[in-house]
Order: structure tokens, then sequence, then C-alpha cells
């Protein structure tokens, strides 16, 4: 049903010579590649190392603390349900017996 149809190259229709031509040198001029601009190396002082390791210390932190209080607040939670849980079926079980 979806084919996919793939293009056909055409045959050349005949033998396609060049004309030889004296005024132009068979091996033309080359110019050389041209050079990517030098860009100015990063100097990192004591104070911005400093900074930077202190930048990345806080945000390790930051993100510890927030994935902590997330997994604290899942435990929770979990307690909670069973707590409830446990006190239902003490209940229904209770009705049982009466």
């Amino acid at each position: 049903m979806l084919r996919p149809r793939i293009p056909t190259n055409p045959l050349p229709t005949g033998i396609v010579t060049g004309t030889a031509r004296s005024d132009v040198p068979a091996v033309p001029h080359q110019t050389p590649a041209p050079t990517a601009p030098v860009r100015p190396t990063v100097q990192l002082t004591p104070g911005a190392v400093v900074a930077v390791i202190g930048g990345g210390t806080a945000v390790v932190l930051v993100v510890g603390a927030v994935l902590v209080s997330m997994l604290l607040a899942v435990a929770v939670t979990a307690a909670s349900l069973a707590i409830s849980a446990l006190v239902i079926r003490s209940l229904v079980a209770s009705q049982n017996h009466r």
C-alpha cells in the first residue's frame, strides 16, 4: 500500500568530452584555507574558582535537600495510609464480631 518511490537517475545520453585549452593551466592555483579566528583563552582567577566551587556546592545542597524532603513526604504519606488502613481494618473486623 505505502511503498516508497525511489527516484531513478537518468542515464547519460552520450559521451561528454571536454575541450582542451592551452591558455588554462592544468593545475589550478590553490588558495590556502582560511584559518579560524583566535579566541581569547579563559583565565580563572582564584576568586572565580572559589565562587564556582561555592556555587556548585550550593546547588548540590539545595537539590539534595529538595530530594530528601520529597522522600520524607512520600514516607510520611505511606505511614499515614498504613495506619489508617489498620484502623479501618480493625473497625470492620469489630463490626463483624458483634
